[in-house]
Order: C-alpha cells, then structure tokens, then sequence
C-alpha cells in the first residue's frame, strides 16, 4: 500500500542525501523513481538535487503551474517511488496532487524539507504535508553552537541573526545554521 511520507528537518540534516539513498536503493532493484525539486530553488544546477557533500542528480522541476499527478500518471514507465527534494517550497494544489499520486496511482511519495522557516513559521507546503502526509519523520542534526539537537534554522546576515524579512532567499551556511532553541534565540555570533 502506497504512503505520502513527509521527512523534515533544519538545514544541514541530510534530507538530499536520504533521497539519492533511496533513489539508488531503488534503481539497485531495477525500479524506476522519480526525482522532484521545487523551481523555487536556484542554487548550483537548477535542474539538479545537489547534496551538501557534492552528490547530484537530474531532476524534474516543479512550478507554479506544474500538475504533478499529471506529470507522473503520463510516463511511458512504471513508476515505483517519486522523491521531492525541497517540500517546503510546495503549494497546497501540489500537495493534494501527491496526495492523488499516492491514493489513484498507488505509488509511494517521499517528499522531504525544512517545517519550518527562520521566523520559526511553517511554510505553504510543510503546512500541508503536516495534515495530509501518511507518515511524519524528523530527521535530526546537531546545533551550530551546542550538542543539542537543532530544530530551526538561523538566518544570518553578515555576523548578526536576522529574524524578519522575505520567507524565501536561498543559501547555505554563509546564511543559516540549523540550531536548538536557545541559540535561536541567543546565537553566540562571537
């Protein structure tokens, strides 16, 4: 029985690694997948997942306007598996489109991002994957600043923490630590 799973943590947790994991253990299998990512992230390749430590596939991009149950009921070949990296850039209209994927199509959906921003509010898509999703997993990391384990992620602009603006710029670590709570709060910036 086909599940919609949402796998979400701060930055740094290793979400685009757990997908090339699961698109090889597939592919070992001979089982098509299909990988996912929203256009809403410009880094590196744009039509590539890119892994913090240099791994990268081809992805189909999501746009506004992309019917994602269409995309996927289309293909020629059986499909086993659609991965989406980057979840949290997601509209509800495409979250119901998985939802369709998995319910009509019987295919399992493995979507993974961040819950929340670094306002500590939860994006568009997260928010629908939290109340539509089969099964919810937190994948974990270490605090920036301590062993406690990160929960939300800093915005930083040069040295200081930023905690109101535009919900979306795209970066790294040269603009966000994934940390706990109480160096969300009092980041130690020193």
């Amino acid at each position: 029985m086909a599940q919609l799973f949402f796998r979400y943590g701060a930055m740094n947790s290793g979400k685009t690694m757990e997908i090339l994991k699961v698109a090889h253990n597939y592919e070992e299998q001979g089982k098509k997948v299909v990988i996912m990512k929203s256009a809403v992230d410009t880094r590196d390749d744009v039509n590539y997942i890119t892994s913090r430590v240099g791994l990268k596939r081809k992805a189909y991009l999501i746009n506004d306007d992309t019917d994602i149950y269409q995309v996927i009921k289309d293909m020629d070949d059986k499909v086993s598996c659609v991965l989406i990296d980057e979840a949290q850039f997601l509209s509800k209209h495409h979250v119901i489109d998985l939802t369709k994927i998995v319910d009509e199509l019987n295919i399992p959906v493995m979507t993974f991002g961040l819950k929340n921003d670094f306002r500590n509010e939860l994006f568009e898509g997260s928010k629908y994957l939290l109340l539509f999703a089969d099964k919810i997993e937190e994948m974990k990391t270490i605090c920036w600043f301590c062993e406690k384990k990160a929960s939300m992620n800093l915005r930083i602009n040069n040295g200081k923490p930023v905690y109101t603006g535009d919900q979306i710029q795209m970066g790294g670590n040269e603009s966000y630590y994934p940390v706990c709570r109480k160096h969300y709060f009092h980041p130690n910036l020193k």
